[in-house]
């Protein structure tokens, strides 16, 4: 297969997975042969392509966060704000955090993926503001750690969201709670 056939393909399943996952009620239902069905390409092809199913999902997914951040100019404002870094963390992650909310389908689809497989190494959105926040006192690597724990911690409590506000009152779903709850965790991890 050609290079130009490959990234037909590539876009073929990229864009059969973002169909289905926006019509589906449960992610589950969103399976290999789902997807290569609606490509209209042998079933082979996901794991060719992008190593997993769930790798798949995951740059949806990805594509999706990057379209909506450009699209959506709150993001731009904080980051084009005169606000300290770890102010700028704070509202970032609270944006995200509701985006995430809002196609809560993917987070269920890619928890597992996020948390396990992708890149530890990979560039993180957080990075350059915990950077700026320690102003050098850390290093890049102890600097990537937090963020990547940061992240994390994140996308694990959005995939138990529910979970967490009927066992301990807490309505990630409220803009004050999300607000307090990713104000207390960056504290944590970055100090008050």
């Amino acid at each position: 297969m050609d290079k130009r056939n490959i990234e037909a393909t590539r876009e073929a399943l990229l864009q059969a997975a973002g169909r289905l996952m926006t019509a589906c009620s449960d992610p589950s239902e969103v399976t290999s042969r789902a997807i290569t069905k609606e490509a209209g390409v042998n079933l082979a092809m996901i794991n060719y392509c992008f190593g997993s199913r769930e790798a798949l999902l995951f740059e949806v997914f990805s594509r999706l966060q990057h379209e909506a951040e450009q699209q959506n100019p709150v993001f731009r404002s904080i980051v084009q704000s005169e606000m300290p870094p770890k102010q700028k963390l704070i509202r970032l992650h609270v944006e995200a955090m509701n985006m995430m909310l809002k196609y809560s389908k993917y987070v269920k689809a890619i928890t597992k993926y996020a948390l396990l497989s992708r890149s530890i190494s990979a560039s993180r959105g957080s990075l350059p503001f915990i950077q700026a926040h320690f102003g050098g006192r850390k290093t890049e690597q102890e600097c990537r750690l937090i963020a990547y724990e940061l992240s994390s911690l994140h996308e694990l409590v959005l995939l138990r969201h529910e979970e967490i506000k009927a066992a301990c009152g807490v309505d990630l779903t409220d803009e004050r709670v999300l607000l307090k709850y990713v104000t207390d965790h960056v504290n944590m991890f970055l100090g008050e």
